[in-house]
């Protein structure tokens, strides 16, 4: 990106923090819902943008581009009613807005909590815009968003910041500042953007109790929206999302909740968890839950450079194997005592998502390919003696699914493919084969592994065992501290670093970084520095 967009940038997030107060949301243009009762022109005593604003899934014509009008979103209906509420956009090629390119009216949907998902289409490839929002006599934030390259055209470097694991209670968001101060294009977020219970001993508090309905889970999006740092991230430049386990349920799986006592009940609670966080995140249309089910899986092309795969690796899985009685769930496993094992018809991607992806990567031109999702790849055994232990709900716990997606990677032909992480709040960093740990098998990719920006962090022992020597394909692994993974992008090379806090649980911190790899195109296998 050039100097210009930094310096743009850096003058937006100012002022974003200084202006961002709470924001809001839309469906679709006005013009594409003339069989709908046309919407209220709305009046507000209190700025109804008080959730922010944000932008997703970058196309070379267009984005999402996402609000909600709540003035009171704690509130049961967001103090809003029950109408449908018109809402101005603006779209322009300067943050000063001398230079409209697009503007209109959109609705936000009282049914989607007066959010805003509008999907704009028709701008230039490859450019950076500006948007806002008006409603009644307010004015939204600022955003920065850009439309993608278009096939054929190349990107001298893109700034992609990791996310996961953001737990409210339990620290402050400082990785969100540091990404957007260094300056980040893109933001991928890879799961457990809220947490759906609380914690003890907490830094700060949101609302009590574990989310069961739909009101329960906008309310804890709302909690966790009023966050100004995580607000300036989400105006600052587009996100990819994917969820993970606590969006919905600890480590449920498909249709299994982690209480055996919920399962009559649980595809309920998964559909308002679901339909909760497509409200809230700027995803398109396309994503919209049928009920327990939402089409979440989806690539972005990035010009030549990078096309990013978002995978679901929670929504098609099978349960747990060897579960400890009474719940359900991840636990570390003895392998040799769990016949279910390695038995092959148990899936992490579902078999539609499993084609899909196997389809998605033998077809990508892109220079790089980025597959992104929750849990980690990485194979270790997490007992120093002559027994093998696993953690189920990660994908070790999933051994012929995880051979079957590296073996796609693999056959594919795909160019510099990249896995990337979450879940564990430890940064790891290994090559990956086939057959883990062999040293006669090829390297397949590499995963890169982000730790939480605010979650508790890993047992020690796990870690431990991640650096044990026998681990011959773990370059890096880290459970003490708090932050994200910055990727930059180059058609030569992916420079990662891994940065990190030495505590988030103090309102000022101190980023660094703890290490850095390196890929070069054309080639398999980290290398340090």
């Amino acid at each position: 990106m050039s100097d210009r967009r930094e310096f743009i940038s850096s003058a937006l997030l100012a002022a974003v923090w200084a202006g961002a107060g709470l924001s809001g949301t839309s469906l679709g243009n006005l013009a594409e819902a003339s069989n709908q009762e046309p919407a209220r022109t709305p009046r507000f005593k209190r700025d109804p943008f008080i959730l922010g604003i944000a932008s997703g899934y970058p196309q070379s014509d267009g984005m999402v581009l996402w609000t909600r009008l709540a003035p009171d979103p704690i509130a049961p209906d967001s103090g809003l009613g029950r109408d449908d509420l018109e809402v101005i956009y603006e779209i322009a090629d300067d943050p000063a807005f001398s230079r409209l390119v697009q503007a209109g009216k959109t609705r936000s949907e009282a049914r989607y909590a007066h959010t805003v998902h509008l999907e704009v289409r028709g701008l230039p490839a490859g450019r950076e815009f500006f948007y806002r929002f008006r409603a009644g006599d307010f004015t939204s934030p600022i955003g920065r968003t850009w439309t993608a390259a278009a096939l054929g055209q190349n990107i001298a470097r893109l700034r992609i910041g990791v996310a996961s694991c953001q737990h409210y209670e339990q620290g402050y968001y400082h990785a969100y500042q540091h990404m957007l101060e260094r300056g980040t294009d893109l933001i991928l977020h890879l799961g457990d953007y809220i947490y759906e219970g609380n914690t003890g001993n907490p830094v700060r508090q949101h609302d009590r109790g574990e989310c069961q309905t739909l009101a329960d889970y906008r309310r804890r999006y709302a909690w966790y929206r009023t966050d100004p740092l995580l607000r300036a991230a989400h105006a600052a430049c587009p996100w990819l999302v994917t969820h993970d386990d606590h969006e919905v349920d600890n480590d449920y799986a498909g249709g299994q909740a982690e209480n055996p006592r919920e399962r009559a009940k649980f595809l309920a609670r998964r559909a308002a968890a679901y339909r909760a966080y497509w409200e809230h995140m700027p995803l398109p249309r396309s994503a919209l839950p049928r009920g327990p089910d939402m089409q979440l899986y989806m690539s972005r092309a990035l010009g030549d450079l990078l096309t990013v795969h978002m995978l679901d690796e929670r929504q098609y899985r099978s349960p747990q194997a060897c579960p400890t009685p009474p719940r359900r769930g991840g636990s570390r496993v003895f392998v040799d005592s769990c016949p279910s094992w390695y038995d092959e018809s148990r899936t992490m991607l579902g078999a539609t998502q499993e084609s899909w992806i196997d389809a998605q990567l033998r077809t990508s031109k892109a220079r790089w390919n980025l597959i992104a999702q929750g849990v980690v790849m990485t194979l270790i055994d997490e007992d120093p003696g002559p027994r093998q232990q696993h953690w189920s709900d990660s994908w070790a716990g999933y051994p012929a699914a995880r051979q079957r997606l590296l073996q796609s990677v693999a056959n594919s032909g795909c160019a510099n493919p990249v896995l990337l992480g979450g879940d564990i709040h430890a940064f790891i960093a290994a090559d990956q084969r086939v057959l883990p740990n062999d040293a006669a098998s090829p390297i397949v990719g590499s995963e890169l592994v982000t730790t939480s920006i605010s979650s508790g962090p890993p047992p020690q022992k796990v870690i431990d065992a991640y650096n044990r020597s026998d681990s011959t394909d773990v370059f890096f692994a880290d459970g003490s501290h708090r932050g994200y993974l910055h990727l930059t992008v180059t058609p030569d090379r992916l420079e990662a670093d891994l940065v990190g806090y030495d505590s988030v649980r103090e309102t000022q911190a101190v980023a660094r970084s703890l290490a850095r790899f390196t890929l070069e195109e054309g080639q398999r296998g980290l290398r340090k520095g």
